[in-house]
């Protein structure tokens, strides 16, 4: 049943409670990570991760990322290995996904894998998702908190704007300090796979791996979050690699390429991805074409082109 209206909550004990209480209930509840707000309903609950994917009317063979409090969590889940322990110990907690085999006795429900016998799980690092999560006790399955395929949510406003009376609550911390959804890393083989580029640098997994990632080929299903085409979308139309805006356009700068509103006037790719989803919710409410400066491919650079590239897509 949707509720009424959508409460929002505090980052208080009392309130990180009720959050709690909700979530082990079967209510959807909204909470800050350190990359996005995220949607969540109790992953073990299929009526609860139904009620996900129609909040956001997110297609049911996209699957979600199951969020847990830390390591011991995510182990009764998934079938763990080397790897995964050592990417674990080197980024947990942090914006880092990793998708592996489900075990036996997981009791996920089948809707947030999408029927896969594999499960995204990540140990968030914002303080208030880890405190919710270990008061909730069992995996919180969380997309971003927006209608699908728009522009992912950096502050509980704009989780109201987008989901306004389809949630129980939103717990709200401010905004989130890295910006982009998690970096998705499939580990399902022996042969670790980037599934979706993110907050985390994929040269920075690689310095710890000590040898490259293997990139996913775009024909490939889907495995993870964030692969389709058009994703992270403003309603106005966005053209990209733009050095002089035509007439009529808004222009999202980076560097000395001054605009409407600068990603990172200094170039700095972090304070950029921390910037990037906030400065597209604002230019789109001009309801004007949005062109974007070139960014740089490197380090976080492939994040913040991935995800501008999905939001410059086709739209079906």
């Amino acid at each position: 049943m949707k509720p009424e209206r959508t409460v929002i909550l505090s980052p208080t004990e009392a309130d990180l409670d009720k959050a709690a209480e909700l979530l082990r209930t079967g209510q959807l509840v909204a909470f800050p990570t350190e990359t996005v707000y995220g949607l969540g309903g109790n992953a073990c609950d299929g009526n609860a991760v139904a009620g996900i994917y129609e909040a956001k009317g997110r297609p049911s063979f996209n699957p979600l990322i199951a969020h847990v409090a830390d390591i011991k969590s995510a182990q009764k889940l998934v079938i763990w290995s080397d790897m995964a322990e050592q990417l674990a110990q080197a980024f947990w907690p942090g914006p880092l996904t990793l998708v592996l085999p489900l075990k036996p006795d997981h009791g996920v429900s089948g809707l947030v894998t999408a029927g896969l016998e594999t499960l995204a799980v990540r140990v968030p690092a914002h303080p208030t998702a880890r405190a919710l999560l270990a008061r909730v006790g069992h995996p919180v399955a969380a997309p971003s908190a927006n209608p699908s395929g728009r522009i992912s949510p950096t502050q509980a406003s704009h989780v109201l704007a987008g989901l306004s009376g389809r949630i129980a609550a939103i717990l709200d911390d401010g905004a989130c300090g890295v910006g982009l959804e998690s970096t998705i890393l499939g580990l399902s083989n022996d042969i670790p796979t980037l599934l979706r580029p993110g907050g985390l640098a994929a040269d920075e997994i690689e310095t710890v791996l000590r040898y490259p990632l293997k990139n996913r080929d775009t024909a490939d299903p889907l495995t993870a979050p964030g692969q389709l085409l058009s994703h992270y979308a403003p309603n106005a139309s966005v053209r990209l690699n733009v050095t002089a805006p035509d007439a009529g356009e808004l222009y999202l700068g980076f560097g000395a390429r001054e605009g409407d509103l600068n990603l990172s006037s200094t170039g700095d790719l972090a304070e950029a991805a921390a910037n990037l989803f906030e400065h597209l919710h604002q230019l789109d409410a001009r309801a004007l074409p949005i062109a974007v400066a070139p960014i740089p491919y490197h380090g976080l650079g492939q994040a913040i082109n991935d995800r501008l590239q999905r939001a410059a897509a086709p739209r079906s």
